[in-house]
């Protein structure tokens, strides 16, 4: 480790899917009466097993609640507030029209649009996977407007799970910056280092921990910079920043990584200007802009050793 310390930065923007703005209405997940009485006039975001939702005009298609039937559907999740209607999400096997997902139209929806499919996918995606009790293995039933699971055996009441996952920025305190890929990606497909977080590990030792399974590198100035919710399946992505020394060797140990390089300043930013979708034979392709990673990346590049950008 060496005692050198970087110059700092933060994230020039908030995340896309950060700067969610809806209004959640806590107080009515277990109010019946209110739900029921909302209930007439709600809407409803359908949702398939991809993540797909319908769109049109640049923006989410939402239909009637009581299509689903005369007052709430014990698998449906509401989702909150939107112009003083209530908004529900279902999931539904399948789809027709015109169909996109958060990665692929996020970037388009308005705040509130942004937080209701981020919350739909990330509630959903819970319940298609906790249809059992973790502590008795007995089925369990959705209760509080889909909020929480209770044991059909015992009456255990189970809530949507969140995995914490760190994702770093490694740079050299100066020009460079080490990005990765993993061997699922296209090619050229690089991005920053990310892993979850272990039982009984701080955020700092997890970002240590997996840079060095991922790559064999010591990082060391570990700093917070920002966080987003990332329901790929159920996440919530903490960003940091680190130093580590481009002339130390890179080592693929664990299988999570095909290759990583030091890239420069002006490599990334020539990278950043070809837009999210470079074609396939770019030197380097970064992540789409519904990504912490990206706004990382961004903001690196803007002021990633200490002064703005040119």
């Amino acid at each position: 480790m060496s005692d050198f310390t970087a110059p700092g930065f933060t994230l020039a923007e908030t995340p896309l899917l950060s700067r969610a703005a809806i209004d959640r209405a806590e107080q009515l997940r277990s109010d019946m009466d209110a739900l029921r009485a909302g209930w007439a006039d709600a809407l409803l975001l359908r949702v398939n097993h991809r993540g797909q939702v319908r769109i049109a005009d640049g923006g989410l298609v939402f239909e009637a609640a009581v299509s689903l039937g005369a007052e709430p559907a014990l698998d449906a999740v509401f989702l909150g507030l939107l112009d003083s209607r209530h908004v529900w999400a279902v999931r539904v096997p399948a789809l027709t029209g015109e169909l996109g997902d958060l990665r692929m139209i996020g970037h388009r929806l308005d705040e509130s649009g942004v937080g209701l499919l981020t919350t739909a996918v990330a509630l959903l995606n819970w319940h298609d996977r906790a249809g059992f009790s973790a502590i008795d293995g007995a089925a369990t039933r959705p209760t509080m407007s889909g909020w929480s699971r209770i044991s059909t055996s015992t009456g255990h009441e189970e809530f949507p799970r969140t995995d914490p996952a760190v994702i770093c920025l490694v740079h050299d305190g100066a020009d460079r910056v080490l990005l990765a890929r993993q061997p699922v990606w296209p090619p050229h497909m690089f991005s920053v280092l990310a892993g979850f977080v272990e039982a009984g590990e701080s955020l700092e030792t997890c970002v240590v921990r997996e840079i060095k399974e991922e790559v064999g590198l010591d990082v060391w100035d570990v700093r917070y910079l920002g966080s987003q919710p990332w329901p790929f399946p159920r996440s919530v992505m903490l960003g940091f920043a680190a130093v580590g020394d481009p002339a130390a060797a890179l080592t693929f140990a664990d299988g999570e990584i095909a290759e990583a390089h030091w890239f420069t300043r002006d490599q990334v930013r020539a990278a950043l200007d070809a837009g999210d979708w470079a074609s396939s034979d770019a030197e380097l392709r970064l992540p789409g802009s519904i990504s912490i990673a990206r706004v990382m990346v961004e903001s690196w590049v803007k002021t990633g050793y200490g002064r703005p950008s040119d």
